[in-house]
């Protein structure tokens, strides 16, 4: 049981981190930079939190994947607050983001691959 609430905690705060980065890229009104930097941070930490929940749940250590699912989080973590800061850089950055999001969804299916394992 404990797995499944891990998987739906990281998974429900990724879609939801998802989508307000999105939010922010599709009207970056000043404004609103407090609130979205603090759902977006919440968000970010509880993504992290069922992350490393289903790592310590499933133990397997800190292999590779972990690394570039790290890296791909703190790309997502910090990218809506670039958008606030360089509006006029919201075309790269929604390219980063989906580059990001494409390649931690593509580590989840082949993280076996190199281990040998095809579960």
């Amino acid at each position: 049981m404990k797995l499944q609430i891990y998987q739906v905690l990281h998974v429900a705060s990724m879609v939801l981190l998802t989508a307000f980065i999105f939010q922010t890229f599709a009207n970056p009104d000043p404004k609103n930079r407090r609130k979205t930097g603090m759902i977006t941070g919440i968000l970010a930490l509880l993504m992290l939190i069922g992350g490393f929940g289903l790592v310590a749940t499933m133990k397997v250590g800190f292999p590779w994947w972990v690394i570039v699912k790290l890296v791909c989080w703190l790309g997502l973590a910090s990218i809506s607050g670039m958008a606030y800061r360089k509006p006029q850089r919201i075309p790269l950055l929604t390219i980063v983001a989906i580059a990001l999001i494409l390649i931690a969804i593509i580590t989840v299916y082949f993280r076996h691959v190199t281990a040998g394992s095809y579960e």
